[in-house]
């Protein structure tokens, strides 16, 4: 049975009893990567970070994806602060994804070099580019745009069709690129969208107006994790 919707979380060590707040219209997948696993989850090798999680859970599932996918890192709140309500939304039938819809509260854009966000990133000690040429011609899409427009933190919906619309051939390829390409889960988290298919910017922005904030970051308080009952998960009725 396909369930009609789904929040996919890709989960390393954070807490997630906020799952326990996620509207019971939600099939939960959970993919474990380290720390405390939740009973239920599924582990997968820790590589390629958020990006190989989303990646094998659209392989994996390719014919029994939710009507609606929402793809989430294990604590969503400092990119997608409104995430709850958000789902709250979506379960009531409040709130509509057509194809694909970025998750968070600031819009910004980067170089194909990640130059302007990447180089700078206070994880990048190094100051290393991305290796988004190479990455970009073993996706093999096609001209690679010259600036990339996304709401960090790899937070996204994405309809059943607007995935099916592309190949699963596709998602495999990405799947192994993103385990084998250093970085690879940075240089997908700019394009997302045009792995779908789609231009999830909103239409007319320009580059200079960016970035901008929908909301100031709200970050939560979390307790230790051992202290409390870890919560079950509702599985779909994929693999």
């Amino acid at each position: 049975m396909t369930a009609s919707l789904e929040l996919v979380v890709a989960h390393f060590q954070e807490d997630l009893r906020w799952l326990r707040r996620v509207p019971k219209g939600l099939a939960i997948s959970v993919y474990h990567k380290g720390g405390r696993a939740l009973p239920g989850a599924v582990v997968l090798p820790n590589v390629g970070r958020e990006a190989h999680t989303y990646l094998h859970h659209i392989v994996s599932r390719y014919d029994s994806l939710a009507e609606v996918t929402v793809f989430a890192q294990g604590h969503p709140f400092d990119h997608v602060h409104d995430f709850h309500p958000f789902l709250r939304r979506l379960a009531a039938g409040e709130e509509e994804v057509e194809d694909f819809r970025w998750l968070g509260f600031v819009l910004d854009w980067d170089d194909s070099r990640g130059e302007r966000l990447f180089q700078g990133w206070s994880k990048n000690p190094e100051r290393r580019p991305l290796p988004m040429a190479l990455f970009w011609e073993r996706l093999g899409e096609g001209p690679r745009p010259e600036v990339f427009v996304f709401y960090p933190g790899a937070h996204f919906a994405v309809t059943r069709q607007q995935a099916l619309a592309r190949p699963r051939h596709l998602y495999e390829r990405a799947l192994t690129l993103s385990a084998e390409l250093p970085d690879a889960a940075h240089c997908f988290e700019r394009c997302w969208d045009h792995l779908f298919g789609v231009a999830g910017a909103p239409a007319g922005i320009a580059i200079s107006d960016l970035p901008l904030f929908k909301k100031p970051i709200r970050r939560l308080r979390e307790a230790p994790a051992a202290a409390h009952p870890l919560p079950r998960l509702r599985r779909s009725g994929g693999p």
